[in-house]
């Protein structure tokens, strides 16, 4: 799969998982907020922290 291609698919799952912003977010930023949003953590604070991290 291409770069472009999986960060398209990875705006997409942000999308769905209600990360607000999550077309603005890096591919890095996106993994760890959608792993985050996978164990149950609050989308804005899996956002926050992602955006933090980098």
């Amino acid at each position: 799969m291409s770069e472009d291609q999986e960060l398209h698919d990875l705006h997409s799952q942000g999308h769905e998982a209600g990360v607000e912003g999550s077309s603005k977010m890096t591919a890095e930023q996106l993994r760890e907020a959608l792993a985050k949003v996978g164990k149950d953590e609050d989308t804005q604070s899996a956002k926050a922290e992602a955006k933090s991290d980098q």
